[in-house]
Formats: C-alpha cells, structure tokens, sequence
C-alpha cells in the first residue's frame, strides 16, 4: 500500500477517536446537579482501546516520520555524491578540452614544420641545381681557359717563328748591307747589279718592317689573350668558390632538414601519445556520464529485437501448439554475441515432470530483417535466464547496437529497469547482498516509474546509467547479474526435437532452481 494513502487513513482514524472520545459537557453539567449515588459495583480497570489505537497510530506516526527523514538524508548524500560526479565529470570535460587544445596546437606545429621542411626542401633542390649550374659553368670557364692556353701557345710557337724569321731578316739584311759596302768599294760592279742589290735590300727592309709589325700585333695579341686567360681563371676561382659555398649550405640545409624531420617524427609521436591520452580520457568520460532514463529507453526502443518462439506437442487429451513473444537486445561478452531473456518468455516451462515437446522453432526480428533461433540455452547458475547465440553474420543482419556486459555494475547505485513486454520503464535502486554474491536485491522503497504502470516483475531488462547490460530481473526483488556466459543445458531449435527428451532436462533445470534460496525461487 502507499504510503502516502497509509498516513491520510491513519489521520483519519485518530480525528475519528479523538471526536468520538470527546466528553459531552452538558452531560457533566447535569450529572453535577444530581446527588451523587453510591454504587456498590466494583470497578476494574478496563482496557482503553482508543487510547492504545491513538499510541499505536502515534508510533506508526513516528516510524513514518523517521523513515521519511532517513530518506530525506539519503537524498541528500544521493544529490552530494552526484554532484561531486558532476564536478569530477566537469574537471575531466576541462581536461578533455585542454588535451584537444594540445592537440590541435601540435598539429598546428606539425602542419608549420612540414610547410617549413617543404621550404627547406625545395631550397635545397633549387641550391643543388645552383652548384650543378656552376659545375657546369666552371667545367665551360676551364675549357675556356684550355683553349686560350692553347691558342697561346700557338701564338707563342707563331711568335717564335716569326722571331726566327726576323732574326734570319736581320742576318741577311745586314750581310747585304756588308754586300753592299763590299760593293760600293768594287767599281767593277756594274750599275744594274747594284740596283738589283738595292731592290732586294728595299725588299728585305719591308719584310723586316712587316715582320716587325706582325711580332708587335703577336704581342698585342699575347697580352689581350693572358688579360682573358686571367679573367677566366678569376672566374673559375670565384665558381669555385660558389660552389664550395653552395655545396656547404646545401648540406647544412640537409642537416636542418634531418633535424626538422626527427622534431617532426617526435612530434608526432607526441601528437599519438596525446591523441591516445585524449581518446582514453574522451572514453573514461564517456564510461563515466550517466544516461538519463528517456535515453536509455529510447536506445532500447531502436535497438530491440522480436523474438518470437513456438512449440508444439502431442498428447492423450490432443495436441497443444504454445507461442510466447517478447522483446530483447544483443548482447555481447567481448567475443561472441547473445540475445537474452527470461524463460516464462518463452513457451518452455521449468517443472517437475517437464513437458516433452514434439518441436521447438522461433526467430529474431528487426526491422524487415528476420534470422531463424538455431539452439536456446539456459544460464548457469540460474536457468530461468535463457539466451540465444548468435553468429557475427547474424548479428551484422539484424544490424543496431550490442549492448557490452557491464564491467563495473557497482560503479552506479541507481539502475534502469525496462519492461520489455510491458513497455515500462523506470529509474531504480540496487543493494548489494552479501548472501547470493551473483545477484543484486532491489530497493523497493527507491522505485521512480517514468513511463506506465511501474511495476518491476521477472524478466525485466535491468541497464547501467551508462548504458550497459546489468543483468536480468529473475523474480520481482533480485537481478542476475551476467558476467559471463556458462551453459547449464542447450536445446537444438527444430521441427522434431523429441529425441532431445526436453521434459528431463526441464525437469533438471527446475530442480537446479529449487536449490536455491528461497529468496531467489
């Protein structure tokens, strides 16, 4: 009963005693005008029920008012625990941008660096194509410098020769002066003779003075030639120098660039530490916000499946043909992946004697897509949870989230509970009993239904605030938490599966329940 109702009628039945317990003052008034009479009974001290009903409503008063106050003070912490969440989970958002800020200033960087090496780099190409440019242009200045020492000496074998020639001019020119001199002296020599002497030294004088002009413009010729050889060895020295210049920055620019790119491979390396660091705190952030009840049911409501299950059997008083549906999601152990829910959701019964089915078929739907249930497992240690395998094909068809097993499930106090049948869902609390260590008890004084009739029953969906499978409701007080899937017996899905014996292994199964503890059953 509400307790709210339990108080209203408690305050009505202690109105109601008080009046009817009211003394009636005209009575007394005419009871003192009367003489007093004498009795001669004996009064015994008789039990005032109104008194013990007001006591007893007075301490269900005062309990009510003590559970109100503890409920109050658990309010209370609830709201201080959250907001210290909400301050860590404030702090860890900060962190989280402080880390994305880092991140995109060192990307920033890196972005800068391989603009800078691309520079760098292209500097380099353009310097190496600058030395190659002098080695050619000083491979060009040297053979310049072949060919005018060529010509050089050349000029001077020429210059040589002409020399000779010049001396040999000279030598005959004075041997015909001394002719002439010897001539001058014979009067014997005849007067064309001597013109004939005199016409050759004319001769021989232009020669020597053409020779002479021709050894002048030969040393003209030399100096102009060595002024151009000088040139062109200056030029070849300052290429050179270039070069040796050019051939130094091109490898400290190497260097620079070899250093630039190990910052940069540092810094990336930074950037996937950072990164790493960032997507780890963006996880443990997201591990971490609490889901509102609205979001986890509106997951549920995109992401469940029909299962439907049929089976059929024959008998003395006919055959029966039972079909069960019910609503599930996928769930996954971080290797394999399972549909869950409770054994009354299907058309299988846990009992003693157990019911041989002829045939036992179902499937799972979403959407327009539709795969057949190939085998049905029961839970160990509890049976009355069931699950159906799947395989990563299926999975991929029916499509929507798997929804991981809860690896903290006692990271929340506060749960949500989904009616997959009945289509409720509320925000709930689960105590922990030291008793049965795979289950959680819950708390029936913290229920708060945000959608329908409220009202936790077996086979009920029980999610994490992050979103999480948390387990499976197996009566109307604990949950069975799932860690891990053991199987405690496994029917093969068909149209003929009486050789499975089915009622034994239900028979089993309901036995195994019954030695549990009562609280459980």
């Amino acid at each position: 009963m509400n307790r709210t109702i339990l108080i209203v009628i408690c305050d009505f039945l202690l109105v109601s005693l008080l009046a009817f317990s009211t003394v009636d003052i005209n009575k007394l008034t005419d009871a003192g005008r009367q003489q007093p009479r004498t009795s001669l009974t004996v009064s015994t001290n008789q039990p005032d029920a109104g008194r013990d009903l007001a006591v007893a409503m007075r301490l269900a008063l005062d309990e009510e008012r003590r559970q109100r106050e503890r409920l109050i003070g658990e309010l209370t912490r609830a709201r201080e625990v959250s907001s210290e969440q909400q301050q860590l989970l404030s702090e860890r958002e900060r962190r989280a941008a402080e880390l994305e800020a880092q991140l995109r200033a060192r990307e920033e960087k890196a972005a800068e660096l391989e603009e800078q090496i691309r520079r760098r780099e292209q500097m380099a190409a353009e310097l190496q194509e600058q030395v190659r440019a002098r080695e050619q242009m000083a491979a060009e200045l040297q053979e310049q410098v072949r060919v005018r020492e060529q010509q050089a000496r050349e000029m001077a074998e020429k210059q040589a020769q002409i020399e000779a020639q010049f001396v040999a001019a000279q030598t005959n020119l004075a041997a015909l002066q001394e002719r002439l001199q010897r001539g001058t002296t014979e009067a014997v020599l005849t007067r064309e003779r001597l013109a004939a002497m005199e016409e050759e030294a004319r001769k021989q004088a232009e020669r020597v003075a053409e020779l002479q002009k021709q050894l002048e413009n030969m040393a003209a010729s030399n100096q102009v030639a060595e002024a151009e050889r000088q040139k062109l060895v200056t030029q070849l020295k300052v290429a050179e120098v270039e070069r040796k210049h050019a051939v130094e920055q091109v490898a400290r620019m190497a260097e620079e660039v070899k250093l630039q790119r190990e910052e940069r491979v540092r810094l990336a390396e930074n950037m996937k530490a950072l990164a790493s660091r960032s997507s780890e705190l963006v996880q443990e952030i997201r591990e971490n916000r609490p889901m509102t009840p609205n979001m986890i049911f509106n997951e549920f409501l995109t992401n469940r499946l029909a299962a439907r299950f049929s089976a059929y059997r024959t008998g003395f008083l006919g055959d029966a043909n039972r079909q069960e549906q019910t609503y599930t999601v996928m769930v996954t152990d971080g290797t394999n992946t399972y549909a869950l829910c409770h054994v009354q959701d299907t058309p299988l019964t846990l009992g003693n004697p157990g019911t041989d089915w002829a045939s036992i078929t179902g499937s799972l739907r979403r959407g327009n897509t539709q795969v057949p249930i190939r085998s049905l497992s029961f839970m160990w240690p509890d049976p009355r949870v069931v699950w159906v395998p799947l395989t990563a094909t299926e999975a991929k068809q029916l499509g929507g989230k798997v929804y991981p097993i809860s690896s903290d499930p006692y990271k929340f106090q506060d749960c949500v509970l989904v009616g997959a049948r009945q289509g409720y869902y509320g925000e709930c609390r689960f105590q922990i009993d030291p008793q049965v260590p795979r289950y959680v008890q819950l708390d029936r004084s913290f229920l708060r239904g945000l959608f329908g009739q409220f009202n936790p029953s077996r086979g009920d969906l029980v999610f994490s605030k992050t979103g999480e499978l948390l387990g499976v409701m197996v009566n109307e007080s604990y949950c069975l938490m799932i860690r891990r899937f053991e199987s405690a017996a496994t029917l093969k899905f068909g149209t003929d599966v009486r050789a499975q014996r089915t009622g034994d292994t239900l028979a089993a199964l309901h036995g195994q329940v019954t030695q549990l503890p009562s609280k459980l059953q």
